[in-house]
């Protein structure tokens, strides 16, 4: 595993490049790449439930309701609220929205 460095700007906006610095930075990037994964989930959950029809619909529906509601709480501890956006990028169907109580 690679050690990872503050970039150069952020070192000097913070000032001295501390252990706390560089704990909080590296704290960041798992936090974005976190939303990442989450991210692709959804979008895995939610093409397979556009292709899904018919019996066992209700799983799958399970399935991207809960990837739709980990998405928004990853986004919600970032800071990120604003869900109307999320909504509208990623097509997410009424039917999953009001399983999670999103309006």
């Amino acid at each position: 595993m690679s050690s990872l460095r503050m970039p150069q700007s952020l070192s000097k906006r913070l000032g001295v490049e501390t252990g706390e610095a560089v704990l909080n930075y590296e704290i960041l990037q798992e936090q974005a790449a976190a939303l990442g994964r989450l991210g692709a989930k959804l979008e895995q959950a939610l093409a397979v439930l556009r292709a899904h029809e018919g019996e066992g619909r209700a799983a799958v529906l399970k399935e991207a309701t809960d990837a739709a509601w980990c998405f928004f709480v990853q986004r919600e501890v970032l800071g990120l609220r604003d869900r109307a956006e999320v909504v509208a990028r990623h097509e997410i169907p009424r039917e999953v929205l009001v399983r999670i109580g999103a309006r």
